[in-house]
């Protein structure tokens, strides 16, 4: 297990952790939360063997074997397949040990490292490492690409795959989500289901941390506190702590006035049922949660448009693209003040192309662009954290676009994006990935745009700036069409999806639970024309097969998550008929007792509310299979 005794972490002359205990035991998945610079990324090399203690103890196994996702590309020149391989050390070592011994016509020697390379699974290393590949979106063409072909993005795609390569007892991932699309993160769930290790997990995407962990870890105020169950659950005990605080109280009714505004305009507009459920859950959860967010730094929202169009945007039969390729074509799509629009699709199928189309970055192919009157475009893109002036503090990028407004109301409003006092006046140059974000963000906000183009924005952004996202994004009055693989910020935003796959853009009759079982039959039907190589006639029968291969190995995890989650509520079933045996001892009730009274009865409100999840979760998974038992019958 791992033990971490009365811990003191330093690093120069700031104190990361104080007297700070915590016990993870083997197999158990934690997510590891808390503001940045908080110490996280440091606990991490802690447990590296990077840096030890300054105080206290910090102890493992000393045989696990330590597998962690790298900020670095040093080797450019690699195939991007070898890159992955190289993940797993013992396996190379072997390789070159067998390599030297052939080349000494050792026979011996060539036997025994035959045997060892058997043992390590050497003789399937390739194919795992190109599925691996295939989960985290690349094409079997990019897979023989030498890493320098690659962006910085799909650069550490490829550390994430090193990563899952190498065997190990522990495994650490530190924000492995930032560059995935919502397919990667959907693929990446299954897999880290089924890793039979300790997982330790940074990561600001709520969704993925509820489908992985089974605890999470706060850092906060130099402390480590373990709590039971995902994020959701994190959030319900610590708010139940706060709730006792006036200023979280205060911050509950705020956000709960904007909550009951944003769901009456969204119930007179949704159209479909399901979807509007969906929505509605999701935000009453955002309310019932709000105090566990009493702490956060930002508060913000978008400036209102002076005047408004209506549509904002009408494109009729589009044909959009790159130069002569066409990527959509026959896209109709009209944008009005008030829409929220999800876009969902596979990797490299045109979303993007979709929204530099309509912001102006891209022209169309063909077919008509009609732009309202009033129009004004906020876009936001990774590319464009690019474009800040590095020399310039956040306050100058502000005053370039307001240059008669008064300073201290610019340093106002960037103080809702946490930047406050001298940071406001530093230069961009050092800022991280995170705060760049941030700012680019305000200068949208600034800008009073009516209609909202959004690529990924969650991206580096920590959970508290998302939520503070997904506040301003529920008050903003004008249109948004957003992509993102934040499930959280799609559920609570959008009001609709469209689907972006097979060069059209059209409707999306579901939601994101919907669109999870499509794109698995998506991959179904696309396994057997990436499978097979280029001139090699495909037979019926060899898709068939390729298909229910694929189908039988995505049932393994869900069929591990159903039987949990029905051992987890037959568990639960036995604390709850227990708790009612005592509640039924009529000497319970004696006035001497009323406390323990109140402590049972409030202990058998929460196991029934954790009893509810429970059950929810384990209808879905028996649903899932079913769904892919059906494919799987289909297939064969």
């Amino acid at each position: 297990m791992i033990r971490l005794t009365q811990l003191t972490l330093q690093r120069g002359p700031q104190r990361l952790l104080e007297g700070a205990d915590l016990t993870l035991h083997p197999g158990q998945k934690a997510g590891l939360i808390g503001a940045n610079g908080a110490g996280k990324s440091t606990l991490f090399a802690l447990l590296r063997g990077e840096l030890g203690p300054d105080a206290g103890d910090c102890s493992l196994p000393a045989d696990w074997r330590i597998a962690h996702m790298r900020q670095e590309v040093d080797t450019l020149d690699r195939r991007a397949v070898d890159y992955v391989l190289d993940g797993d050390v013992h396996l190379r070592q072997v390789q070159r040990d067998l390599a030297a011994a052939e080349e000494a016509h050792d026979g011996t020697a060539i036997a025994r490292l035959h045997s060892e390379l058997d043992n390590a699974d050497g003789y399937s290393a390739d194919a795992r490492a190109r599925k691996l590949l295939a989960g985290l979106g690349f094409g079997h063409g990019q897979m023989d690409l030498p890493v320098s072909d690659f962006s910085g993005g799909w650069r550490m795609r490829l550390n994430l795959a090193q990563a899952l390569m190498c065997p190990s007892d522990l495994l650490l991932l530190d924000e492995p989500t930032n560059h995935l699309d919502l397919d990667a993160i959907l693929w990446l769930e299954d897999w880290l289901k089924s890793y039979p290790g300790t997982l330790l997990l940074i990561s600001h995407d709520r969704d993925f941390l509820d489908a992985v962990v089974d605890h999470v870890i706060h850092l906060e105020q130099r402390k480590l506190t373990l709590y039971r169950g995902g994020y959701s659950a994190f959030e319900r005990t610590r708010a139940e702590r706060l709730a006792q605080q006036q200023q979280a109280f205060e911050k509950q009714q705020a956000q709960r006035a904007h909550m009951e505004k944003y769901i009456a305009r969204f119930k007179a507009q949704a159209t479909k049922a399901r979807q509007a459920q969906s929505r509605i859950k999701a935000l009453e959860r955002l309310e019932e949660l709000a105090p566990a967010h009493v702490d956060s730094p930002f508060d913000f929202a978008f400036r209102e448009a002076d005047k408004i169009s209506s549509p904002l945007l009408d494109l009729a039969e589009g044909r959009l693209g790159y130069g002569e390729k066409t990527v959509l074509q026959q896209v109709k799509l009209q944008l009005t003040p008030g829409a929220r629009i999800g876009l969902l699709g596979p990797n490299g199928a045109g979303k993007s192309t979709l929204i530099k189309t309509l912001s102006g970055e891209l022209q169309p192919l063909g077919g008509e662009l009609r732009r309202g009157e009033n129009l004004a475009i906020g876009y936001f893109a990774q590319h464009q954290l690019d474009a800040l002036d590095p020399k310039a503090s956040p306050l100058l990028h502000i005053q370039r676009l307001a240059p008669s407004e008064r300073e201290q109301t610019l340093r106002d409003f960037l103080g809702g994006f946490d930047f406050r006092g001298n940071r406001c006046d530093e230069p961009v140059l050092n800022f991280s990935g995170g705060e760049k974000a941030r700012l680019a963000l305000a200068l949208i906000a600034w800008q009073k745009p009516n209609l909202l183009l959004l690529d990924e924005p969650t991206n580096h952004l920590d959970l508290e700036m998302r939520l503070a996202l997904t506040m301003a994004l529920q008050e903003f009055s004008g249109a948004v069409l957003v992509v993102s693989h934040d499930r959280h910020l799609l559920k609570s935003t959008t009001d609709e999806f469209l689907l972006v796959a097979d060069g059209q853009v059209r409707v999306f009759e579901g939601d994101l639970e919907d669109y999870a079982r499509w794109l698995l039959d998506y991959r179904v039907r696309q396994a057997p024309a990436t499978a097979a190589p280029a001139g090699v006639e495909r037979t019926d029968k060899r898709a068939q097969r390729q298909a229910a291969a694929a189908l039988r190995q995505q049932l393994a995890p869900h069929r591990r998550e159903a039987d949990k989650l029905e051992k987890d509520l037959g568990l639960l079933h036995d604390k709850l008929a227990e708790l009612e045996t005592r509640l039924g001892d009529s000497a319970l009730y004696e006035a001497a007792r009323k406390d323990e009274v109140r402590d049972l009865l409030a202990e058998q409100a929460r196991l029934k509310s954790r009893e509810a999840e429970l059950e929810e979760g384990w209808l879905l998974a028996l649903e899932r299979l079913e769904d892919l038992q059906r494919q799987l019958e289909d297939a064969c």
